[in-house]
């Protein structure tokens, strides 16, 4: 996976879920949120992250919307989504690759309900994992005592410490993280996918307000952040 020319970056946005637990009329990343639809501030901040080549969005084949909600958004769009969010990761990396991304750049994929991301926690991550051999991941320690549940009720108190909440963007190498999920089966993360090949992502610290829009309650404290930013 080597090249003579320096590595380019791309994000990724995996959007071809549906949102069921959101409690939203239709995909929450289309929902309103601050005068915007949820994905739109998301591809915002991305949109600010100098050093990103290009911005590949991953939809359901049968999304007609997205473009009626993304206003400006001058990045690629790909009806390529599948079944699982590793499945539509996969067919994005396959998708930079046939639009000239090559095995050896790096693909930061992030999350699009995490809408409250800030363009200097993409460049920190940049930071960390440019010139990493694995790459990374934000990611936030545990702060609060941890429980283990089973049939409703408590069954142990699990310990939190050396544990971190992942979070998005994750950044690795475009073939590596391609190799890793063919082989990895199904996984919430790409990371997971690395780990799985004997690989120890980094762990570069985020932030609390990079939280994942996935409840109704979700909603209204994302709308808040948002609405108090300067």
């Amino acid at each position: 996976m080597t090249t003579t020319s320096p590595p380019h970056l791309y994000a990724l946005v995996p959007c071809a879920g549906i949102g069921e637990r959101a409690g939203a009329e239709g995909p929450k990343q289309y929902a309103p949120l601050a005068g915007r639809s949820l994905v739109s501030h998301t591809l915002q901040a991305l949109a600010g992250v100098t050093r990103l080549r290009q911005t590949l969005v991953v939809l359901s084949p049968q999304d007609m919307v997205f473009e009626s909600h993304t206003a400006g958004f001058t990045g690629w769009v790909a009806r390529v989504g599948g079944a699982s969010r590793a499945a539509s990761v996969a067919n994005g990396l396959a998708e930079l690759l046939r639009r000239g991304a090559q095995p050896n750049d790096w693909v930061l994929v992030h999350d699009a309900a995490r809408c409250l991301l800030r363009t200097v926690w993409v460049d920190a991550l940049i930071d960390a994992c440019l010139d990493d051999e694995v790459g990374g991941l934000l990611a936030l320690p545990l702060a609060d005592t941890m429980k283990q549940e089973s049939a409703g009720r408590v069954a142990a108190t699990v310990d939190r410490a050396h544990k971190w909440q992942a979070q998005t963007p994750q950044m690795f190498r475009l073939g590596e993280l391609q190799l890793a999920l063919a082989s990895a089966g199904a996984v919430t993360d790409e990371a997971s996918a690395i780990e799985a090949t004997g690989r120890a992502p980094k762990l570069v610290p985020g932030s609390f307000e990079n939280f994942k829009v996935t409840y109704p309650s979700d909603f209204a404290l994302a709308e808040r952040l948002l609405r108090t930013r300067p």
